[in-house]
């Protein structure tokens, strides 16, 4: 399947340029979400270099953001770049969690692949296994008791533009690397029960 960002782009407009006064634009540097000024008077959020994957990304952090936030450049949070030692790699997870949980339903729902993203090339190592099962869990949450609006509102929209399955099923979410790292760790002591491996999303309750 084709995944043209032109027609992303198009879509999103579609979407949000009137009611919610934003724009999903091209950049050709590091993303940034951008309030509207005296000069451009829409919102725009600029995903990185042209890649549908960083768009995906970018709207997945908008869909959470909060009115007083999408008046604030980037919504007002600072990040911590490539490097981070061990708490600031543990803050940036904890941000990272629900934005990539809507980026994955995003995926699924335009048949891209989602590659989680726990990357911090230049500093601690990253268990990725473990953060992709957080981000899991937190699908299964979203499936069982709604995701944000603006969220459910283009998770529809690219569902319609690449014609797929109008209801989201877990069993279209894959977590290889989490089953991959439980079932190596129940090898390294095959006595113990297999604590790591995440039960099922669905299991657990909504909290609002």
């Amino acid at each position: 399947m084709k995944h043209d960002i032109d027609d992303l782009i198009a879509i999103f407009n579609h979407q949000f340029s009137e009611s919610e006064n934003t724009l999903l634009v091209r950049g050709e540097d590091e993303p940034v979400y951008l309030p509207a000024n005296n000069q451009y008077p829409y919102h725009r959020i600029k995903f990185a270099h042209g890649f549908y994957a960083s768009a995906l990304h970018e709207i997945a952090h908008w869909c959470i953001a909060g009115k007083e936030r999408r008046l604030l450049e980037d919504f007002g949070y600072w990040y911590a770049p490539d490097g981070r030692n061990a708490q600031q790699q543990a803050e940036f997870e904890q941000v990272e969690i629900k934005p990539q949980a809507i980026e994955w339903a995003f995926c699924v729902a335009a048949g891209f692949k989602f590659n989680v993203s726990a990357d911090n090339l230049s500093g601690i190592d990253v268990d990725r296994a473990a953060f992709k099962a957080k981000v899991y869990h937190q699908v299964g949450e979203y499936l069982r008791c709604g995701f944000p609006k603006r969220a459910q509102q283009f998770i529809t929209a690219l569902q319609q533009f690449y014609d797929r399955d109008n209801k989201l099923q877990i069993n279209q979410f894959v977590l290889k690397d989490c089953t991959a790292q439980a079932e190596g760790n129940r090898d390294q002591n095959p006595d113990r029960p297999v604590a790591d491996a995440p039960t099922s999303p669905l299991e657990t309750a909504c909290y609002v």
